[in-house]
Order: C-alpha cells, then sequence, then structure tokens
C-alpha cells in the first residue's frame, strides 16, 4: 500500500523489548489511581487479605483488585467479566497490574467482600479534595434520585400490583371458561385437540393465582407491605415516567466544583425524611461547622426541619402547601400574615384572627386562630365555606418563618441547587448505562454506587487541578 502510513510487521522479532512504562504518558489518569492507593492505609480502611496467609495459595493483594475497580468504573467498565478480558489486553491495566490477570470471580468477589472497606476509600478522596482546597464556598446542595435495580416490574409486588394482576387473572379465567363452554357444545373436527389446549391455559391460570396468592402473604407480611422477588430490598418508586423498581440514591453536592461530598444509598421512596441526615454526612466529611444546605421542595418536612436547625443547620427548603384552596380559588395560608407581637394573623380583609387555643394536628401540637368577624365579611366566599376561617400554627413554626424569610433574601438559591445537583446524577447514570446497577442487595449496591462516586469525583479533580497538582498533593 504505497503512500500511507504503514504499520509495523507482525512476524518482525524486536531485539530488545519495549517497556511497559514507555506506554503510559506522564499525565495519564492510571498515574493518579496507583498513587492514590498506594498512599491508603487498605487495613485500616478495612480491606481483607491486606496480611498473606502462612499456607494455601498466595492471593492478590487488595490495592491490585482495587486499582482494576477504580479503573473500570473511570472507563465505564462495571463488570467483573469484562474486567478480566480488560486486564488481558489493556496496555493500561496491565502497566497497574504488573501483568496480572485474576479471573471474574476473584475480582467480583473483593467487591462484594470489602463493601465497607471501598465506600471508606470512596471518603478518603474528600479528604484529598480539602487538601487541595476545593471546599472555600461551604455550600452543599442535598438532592435524590431513582436508580433502577437488578429486579423486573413483573418480579415487584405491591397491594395495587397484587390487586391488578388478580383481577387480570379471573378475567382471563371467565373468557377461557366461557371459549371452553362454546367449544364443547360445537362438534368439528380438532374440537376435542381445541378443549385440550383451553383446559391447559386455565390450568395454567389457575397455579399462576395459586402462586401469586402465596407471594401475597409473604407480601402483607413486610413492614411496608412490598415484595421483590429477584432484589429483596429494592423499592417500587414513582418518577415522572411511569416509575421504576430501584434505590432513591442521596448526595450532597459541593456548589462551587460540583464534587460529592457525602452519598447514601436508600429504599425509601421520597426524599422527605433525608434532610437532617444528608447535612449531618455533609458537615462530618467536610469538617465544617457553617455550611448553607440547600434542597429542593421535596425535602420539606416540617419535623426534619426542626431536626437540622437543632443541629446547628440552618437549611434553605421552599414551602410545600397540601392545602387545595388555590385551586379552588380561595385565599391560601400565605395570604394571612402573622403578627408575632399579638400573637394574631392579618387576613386580606383587613380583620384580625385571634388564638383561642390548642389542639393536636398530625401528632403535632398547634395553635388555633379565628375571628368572630368572619360571618358578615364580604369576601368569606373567596376564603372559607365554613362559618369562619381558622388558622393552625405548629408550635415551632418560627422555625418555617425564619426559613422562608432567608429564603426570600436568596432568590438565586434554587437555581444554584438546579445547576449543582443534576450534573452528577446525568454524568453518573449515562456512565451507568440503561441498566444502572448490576449488583443486588442495599449493601453491594451501595458499593457500587460508591466506586462510580469514586470514579466521578477523581475524573472531576483531575479536569480541575490537572494531573501534575494532583498527584504532587497525594505523594506529599
Amino acid at each position: 500500500m504505497k503512500r500511507f502510513i504503514e504499520g509495523a510487521n507482525r512476524s518482525q522479532c524486536l531485539l530488545l523489548p519495549e517497556i511497559l512504562d514507555d506506554y503510559i504518558a506522564e499525565d495519564n489518569p492510571v498515574r493518579v489511581i496507583e498513587a492514590y492507593i498506594e498512599k491508603l492505609d487498605l487495613a485500616e480502611l478495612g480491606f481483607k487479605g491486606v496480611e498473606p496467609k502462612d499456607t494455601g495459595r498466595p492471593a492478590y493483594h487488595p490495592s491490585i483488585l482495587l486499582m482494576i475497580y477504580i479503573y473500570g468504573y473511570l472507563n465505564r467498565i462495571h463488570s467483573s467479566r469484562r474486567l478480566e478480558r480488560e486486564t488481558q489486553r489493556n496496555v493500561e491495566l496491565m502497566w497497574l497490574t504488573g501483568r496480572l490477570t485474576p479471573d471474574f470471580k476473584t475480582i467480583a468477589d473483593f467487591r462484594k467482600n470489602n463493601g465497607k472497606a471501598i465506600r471508606n476509600a470512596c471518603q478518603k478522596f474528600i479528604l484529598l479534595c480539602r487538601k487541595l482546597e476545593l471546599f472555600s464556598q461551604s455550600i452543599i446542595t442535598i438532592d435524590g434520585s431513582k436508580f433502577k435495580a437488578v429486579n423486573h416490574r413483573d418480579k415487584n409486588f405491591t397491594r395495587a400490583k397484587m390487586k391488578r394482576r388478580l383481577e387480570q387473572i379471573d378475567k382471563s379465567l371467565d373468557k377461557y371458561m366461557a371459549k371452553l363452554e362454546e367449544t364443547d357444545q360445537v362438534e368439528s373436527v380438532g374440537a376435542d385437540l381445541q378443549i385440550i389446549k383451553i383446559k391447559d391455559k386455565i390450568s395454567a391460570l389457575h397455579e399462576e393465582m395459586q402462586r401469586l396468592k402465596e407471594i401475597e402473604v409473604e407480601m402483607l407480611a413486610a413492614p411496608d407491605k412490598q415484595v421483590s422477588l429477584t432484589d429483596p430490598d429494592c423499592r417500587s418508586m414513582k418518577t415522572r415516567g411511569q416509575g421504576i423498581v430501584g434505590y432513591n440514591v442521596q448526595t450532597a453536592v459541593d456548589a462551587e466544583h460540583h464534587l460529592i461530598v457525602a452519598h447514601e444509598v436508600t429504599n425509601e421512596g421520597t426524599d422527605r425524611r433525608q434532610l437532617t441526615n444528608m447535612s449531618i454526612r455533609s458537615k462530618e466529611a467536610l469538617d465544617q461547622d457553617n455550611l448553607t444546605i440547600i434542597a429542593d421542595r421535596g425535602y420539606f418536612r416540617s419535623e426534619e426541619i426542626l431536626a437540622s436547625y437543632d443541629a446547628g443547620f440552618r437549611p434553605l427548603v421552599p414551602t410545600t402547601y397540601t392545602s387545595n384552596n388555590v385551586a379552588q380559588g380561595r385565599f391560601a395560608k400565605t395570604d394571612f400574615i402573622y403578627i408575632a407581637s399579638d400573637n394574631e394573623y392579618l387576613c386580606p380583609a383587613g380583620e384580625r384572627l385571634r388564638y383561642t387555643g390548642i389542639s393536636t394536628f398530625d401528632n403535632k401540637k398547634h395553635y388555633s386562630y379565628t375571628s368572630k368577624e368572619c360571618k358578615g365579611c364580604r369576601i368569606k366566599t373567596q376564603c372559607t365555606t365554613g362559618k369562619e376561617r381558622r388558622i393552625r400554627r405548629w408550635e415551632h413554626a418560627d422555625v418555617l418563618d425564619d426559613m422562608q424569610a432567608r429564603l426570600e433574601q436568596a432568590p438565586e438559591s434554587m437555581k444554584i441547587r438546579r445547576q449543582t445537583v443534576e450534573h452528577p446524577f446525568g454524568t453518573i447514570k449515562a456512565w451507568m448505562g440503561a441498566t444502572h446497577f448490576l449488583t443486588r442487595s442495599l449493601g453491594r449496591v451501595s458499593t457500587e454506587m460508591s466506586l462510580h462516586i469514586l470514579a466521578y469525583n477523581m475524573k472531576r479533580v483531575i479536569n480541575i487541578v490537572g494531573i501534575n497538582r494532583l498527584l504532587d498533593t497525594i505523594t506529599a
């Protein structure tokens, strides 16, 4: 082939072997992986097999297997079988492992048996980010996102799903029974064979109904009245689409560089109970007391807001209202102004709603307010359908009022939240592909998520400070 760039002859012998290190550039990310793992105290983090056994076949050092996994997740290779193949043909992995080629079972067992240690290694990288002074703004945004589990929808059962499936079987049975009766009355060639087929389908439906009844007993015995057959820990969760069977991953993200400072995998379908937990995790990871915590209205729960205040945080969470008054064209509670000095509310008509006593609602103590002027009010129809408008005020409502006042003074906070926390979720889901998680059970899924987050943070830091500065900080 003339006038083309030609490769080397495959059968040509080399007089001197090439050095493997020559294939790895000085700014190759694998050098960061190797330096980071070498600096970790794997025994302190909880990795098994750091000290070799006196007898038996020699094992691979945990650092080798951890390097393989971090490299794999940095390059969107999550399967242990694919990682085994890469160790045999990938020059970068050959450099990392010293040409060791563990089989897929060894690689998979390492992730399975060292879940907590891998999660600790993920958190250690945050300490390195602190040394690089990447958390100067002290603004943390919190959000949750649903990730698919290794569990098909048909193998997840809730009360509604069970009822729907049993109804479908009943309809099918009625249809086949009617068809059986109709076929039985007609004498034609092949009628006997048709009857046998219909009876087989009826028998299969009865067996399926019996199976569902057994699953229903197990489902009703579960605390949340839900059961998953493939991955017992995953749950059916609502999303903007059709909903998924999976996990709710919580993350706390730094607003300056979009680094994930804390995370947790849960199987709760909502975020309402996660605000305080994720705030505390962020504080422990960054070792800072003056964090500004921002979350969306999915985290609004009055008890959680109060717990966050008691823990020393001042979160910014938009208020949610469950009343239908606005939808029905009537005044909302926000249209009534609370006058703290008089312990009264000022209504849109200019009248005062005065304190009338204490009531208990939703297991919380509330103060009640009403006005005797409602009967003759000219805009009563825009306010209430009852005799008089009543306002309930939670005993700790001053906490919510303080948060609302700070939100009004920081109107850009929700924009910051959107620009910050959505980015990591989108990136990680793109890396994961359509299937999301590959492992089963909450503990193993948490380990898998930690590897994704470690890879994400490592790639972000490389892009922010560069490989040379990062290597200098690691080796310092």
